[in-house]
């Protein structure tokens, strides 16, 4: 079958790798000159299976209202004149209920869990490097109030079989040695052993010139002005230079898939949510970080990948601006120099922002349409590069009728039951 991908981020490639594994032929189409050029850059770097976690949960409302207060705030609303951004807040806010948090929760858990079986196989597979390191994820607390609510997670972490370690401050420091030039800014924290680290745009980069010689065609420098369809299908795809044709579709565009399927009547709820990430050469060994730590306060994960360290963090909504905003930059500042003041120079680093696919729940929309061959695999939010395997290699069984190794009954955009005409 030729099956046409819209989107060469993540993705979208690990998408096309498990339709070329299936036996497929396969174009991707995007309008960036190489794979991994946009969202996935210069993400955070964590591939966090444990730490897959919706934005929408009970007390989030009045916690959001106290981090809009906040000199380096987490959290940033631009007054848009935008119905799409209320629309998707409301939606957001309907999910920050406890019986909605912890369904949602077990969703992302269950994709996150297969992409990290997925990946490990991906990587016997093929031999594949990306500066990858498996030595978990740590959660850092400031406060005792921050630890003393983390019964919803590890409840949910345990249903679903995923180890985890609630740490002292010692227990921290054994997990992360430089803690321990910070003794006394945090009381424990959460560790999740089994999440990694790893650079996602040369994990593009590096897949895609692996599916390419399963013969994977990359049509790169192509902008996507819309579908051709008849009846209930999808019949081609409109370009700026010329039509392309398959007997599948796949959209993988994150957050610009939104616009491009309204046209055809498949309205889906993804939003784009602004992050900002620096990458710095690490200065100090001693005094850097050896996998990633999240920083509970500021929302910031500080992500060791090779020589370098990746500081990301931050959720603006501000449509799609991709302006780098200095008081951003100084949130990161600030939690870098906080945990690990010895670890790298500010001032060395590359300042970058990208846009994140978010859904109300946070779970990834992945499954069928109205149209019977056209298929979405987006609104990942700032899980793609932790979900791309499971998610690629779990659209590509739907694609082919194969029968997937999980539940996929919840993934699909009628989730939301929206109207689609």
């Amino acid at each position: 079958m030729r099956v046409v991908v819209l989107g060469s981020g993540v993705v979208g490639v690990a998408s096309a790798w498990y339709l070329a594994k299936a036996g497929h032929e396969v174009t991707v189409l995007d309008r960036q000159p190489a794979p991994g050029m946009e969202t996935s850059f210069a993400n955070a770097g964590q591939v966090s299976f444990g730490y897959s976690s919706p934005w929408a949960a009970p007390g989030i409302p009045l916690k959001a209202m106290k981090w809009l207060m906040m000199r380096n705030r987490p959290l940033v609303v631009w007054p848009l004149l935008d119905t799409r951004l209320y629309g998707w807040v409301s939606r957001m806010l309907m999910n920050c209920t406890e019986a909605a948090y912890a369904r949602n929760k077990a969703r992302m858990v269950r994709v996150a869990d297969y992409s990290r079986r997925t990946l490990a196989e991906l990587r016997e597979e093929t031999g594949i490097e990306y500066d990858a390191r498996r030595r978990g994820t740590l959660q850092l607390f400031r406060t005792q109030k921050q630890l003393d609510h983390i019964g919803d997670d590890t409840r949910v972490l345990e249903q679903f079989g995923v180890p985890y370690d609630v740490l002292d401050p010692a227990g921290c420091i054994d997990q992360e040695p430089a803690l321990r030039h910070v003794k006394g800014l945090y009381v424990g924290g959460l560790r999740l052993p089994q999440d990694e680290t790893g650079d996602a745009h040369v994990f593009t980069q590096r897949l895609a010139a692996l599916a390419a010689d399963k013969g994977v065609s990359f049509r790169q420098g192509v902008t996507i002005q819309g579908f051709e369809t008849a009846g209930d299908a999808v019949t081609g795809i409109v370009t700026d230079q010329g039509r392309v044709t398959g007997d599948a579709f796949v959209c993988a565009l994150g957050s610009f898939s939104t616009a491009l399927l309204k046209t055809i009547g498949v309205r889906i709820p993804v939003y784009p949510v602004k992050g900002y990430s620096l990458t710095l050469p690490v200065r100090d060994e001693d005094g850097a970080p050896v996998s990633t730590v999240m920083d509970e306060t500021f929302k910031v994960a500080i992500t060791r990948l090779g020589d370098r360290i990746r500081v990301g963090g931050t959720a603006e909504l501000a449509s799609f601006s991709t302006r780098l905003r200095e008081p951003r930059r100084q949130t990161l500042v600030r939690s870098l120099t906080d945990v690990f003041p010895r670890g790298g120079n500010p001032e060395e680093a590359k300042f970058w922002t990208g846009l994140r696919p978010m859904t109300p729940d946070g779970t990834p929309i992945v499954g069928a349409t109205r149209y019977r061959n056209l298929h979405l695999n987006t609104g990942h939010g700032t899980l793609g590069w932790t979900m791309a395997c499971g998610s690629g290699r779990l659209l590509a069984d739907l694609v082919s009728g194969a029968a997937p190794e999980i539940d996929h009954s919840d993934l699909a955009v009628s989730r939301y039951m929206v109207a689609t005409a």
